[in-house]
């Protein structure tokens, strides 16, 4: 099985000092991992915002680029239209997109997001 993997996962497993870094962590072991523009987009947005993790750009980019090469991850595009995503509010839309990319590729979605509901969703435990 590949893994699609949710920004929030990016995140988590990228910083090492973000709070979810060890479940993230035990939880890639031996896993195929996939990302997407969308995903990783994502993960450099909320990297270097100021009210976020904060980081200059150049570090936010090496950090991507480290976590990708070290998990052998592989790319997928963002080639399903948005209207298909189904989200029913502002709120859904990136997690639903995510959800059905994964599913239109036979991967499932990886996330700590508790909240999203899809068939393709697979929760990684937060730690306490």
């Amino acid at each position: 099985m590949k893994y699609l993997l949710d920004v929030n996962v990016l995140l988590a497993a990228a910083w090492a000092n973000h709070p979810q870094y060890p479940a993230a962590d035990a939880w890639l072991n031996g896993k195929s991992v996939v990302v997407c523009p969308l995903s990783e987009l994502g993960f450099l947005r909320i990297s270097t915002n100021k009210k976020a993790i904060a980081v200059p750009m150049e570090d936010a980019r090496k950090a991507l680029e480290k976590f990708l090469t070290d998990t052998k991850a592989t790319r997928v595009g963002d080639d399903l239209p948005a209207l298909e995503s189904h989200a029913q509010n502002s709120e859904q839309v990136t997690d639903q997109y995510l959800a059905a990319l994964a599913h239109r590729h036979g991967f499932k979605l990886a996330t700590l997001d508790g909240g999203i509901k899809h068939p393709a969703v697979e929760l990684i435990e937060p730690t306490q």
